[in-house]
């Protein structure tokens, strides 16, 4: 297995958080099985070499997208494959689709969306060119140039400012607090901020929370309790039960390693 990142130009750094390839190939008579984990970042996915399928909560098999957004989600979904696969991926900021596609972040939580059905012939042709190159340095390219001529200015940027220094603080905010500084009534945070990030503050502030407690333990320095308790998880119960919600794991299982269908990629801190 192969993975490698790949640093987005300054004039995008607002946009996108970073780009990934994953390759591999599974020897014959196996399977490998992938899962990904709730996400507050939605992502652009594109199937250069192979794909996976999904196993459903029924452990039936479906078929998934060539190319398509991977929307920004707090559940859980398996994605098998039984060959060789070549994935390239585009992490966005949490606030990238309405800017990108000017659609409301809610149509595309917790949703595989084609690009095709958003783009029509401009998803057929993106498709076409990531998936004809040989090299992912040239979909860098290719892609580089889609999303700066897709980049549009949004009119709500103290929604972009919150939903910015949620992340910096790992999700241990006071969500009133931020609704005041920005100068919003605290319903208007609330509609406002879910149309651009596509969940409710708190909601978000979970997820990050949950995704920088990941970023940010390491085995040799504090105890899991003592991490989960400076990330705000003062109930021993409730942290175990939210991270098993967004990984499908218990914290011991998966910070032991032996979260045997979760891909454990280096993080970008």
């Amino acid at each position: 297995m192969k993975y490698l990142t790949y640093t987005p130009p300054d004039d995008l750094a607002s946009i996108v958080y970073r780009y990934w390839s994953l390759e591999g190939k599974v020897p014959d008579g196996q399977k490998y099985i992938h899962r990904t984990m709730a996400n507050f970042c939605p992502e652009l996915i594109f199937h250069y070499g192979g794909k996976f399928k999904e196993v459903t909560h029924e452990n039936n098999i479906e078929t998934t997208f060539i190319t398509g957004i991977h929307g920004q989600t707090d559940k859980i979904r398996r994605f098998i494959a039984t060959d060789q696969y070549g994935i390239f991926g585009v992490i966005l900021q949490p606030y990238a689709i309405p800017l990108l596609f000017g659609i409301s972040s809610l149509e595309t939580r917790n949703q595989l969306i084609d690009l095709p059905s958003i783009f029509g012939t401009v998803g057929v042709t993106l498709t076409e060119q990531m998936l004809a190159v040989k090299d992912n340095f040239t979909r860098v390219q290719i892609i580089n140039r889609f999303l700066k001529k897709r980049l549009q200015n949004y009119k709500r940027p103290e929604i972009i400012n919150a939903a910015q220094l949620i992340c910096k603080k790992s999700g241990l905010v006071d969500v009133k607090q931020i609704a005041m500084q920005v100068f919003l009534s605290q319903r208007q945070f609330e509609r406002n901020f879910k149309e651009l990030i596509g969940f409710s503050p708190k909601s978000f502030a979970r997820l990050v929370r949950f995704k920088s407690l990941i970023n940010n333990y390491n085995k040799g320095d504090k105890s899991l309790t003592q991490v989960a308790y400076d990330f705000g998880y003062y109930d021993q119960s409730h942290f175990i039960q939210e991270f098993k919600s967004f990984s499908g794991y218990k914290p011991n299982t998966y910070f032991s390693g032996g979260a045997n269908e979760i891909f454990y990629a280096p993080s970008a801190k």
